[in-house]
Order: C-alpha cells, then sequence, then structure tokens
C-alpha cells in the first residue's frame, strides 16, 4: 500500500473512532448549530399577537366545554346514584 491510501485509511478510522463527546467533536456541533440558527426565519410582532390571541381563545373555549361536559356528567351520576 501506498503512503496515501494508509493516510486516507487512517483518518477513516480517526473519524469513525472519535468519541461525540470528545472537545472536537463538541466544538464542531456547536459550530454546526450557529449556522442553523442563522437559517431561522422568526414571526413579526404581528403574527405572534394574532397567533397567541388564537391560542388563549381556544385555550377559554376547550376549558369551558370541558368543564361544563363535566359538571353535567357529575350531575348525571350523583342523580343516579341517589
Amino acid at each position: 500500500m501506498g503512503k496515501k491510501t494508509k493516510a486516507i485509511k487512517r483518518k477513516e478510522l480517526e473519524k469513525v473512532n472519535k468519541s461525540p463527546f470528545s472537545p472536537s467533536q463538541i466544538k464542531a456541533f456547536i459550530d454546526e448549530v450557529k449556522v442553523e440558527f442563522t437559517k431561522i426565519v422568526w414571526p413579526d410582532k404581528k403574527t405572534t399577537l394574532s397567533l397567541t390571541g388564537v391560542v388563549i381563545v381556544f385555550s377559554i373555549l376547550a376549558s369551558a366545554y370541558l368543564g361544563s361536559v363535566d359538571m353535567l356528567l357529575g350531575k348525571l351520576i350523583d342523580s343516579i346514584l341517589r
């Protein structure tokens, strides 16, 4: 085998045998995270507020519905058990 093929095989083995918790691997991971963070498109303030409002209204409606069903079923079971 030539020097070139030995060097390539050694590099491949180093890549396979590297621990994911080694400092170089952790640094590489953090660098990749930074690159991905630059790709994020955040919503504007108006969109965020309107979607927050939708979530709050839906939560109120769902809690009112579930509370009323719970109360009705509780009264029904209470009347059956008496």
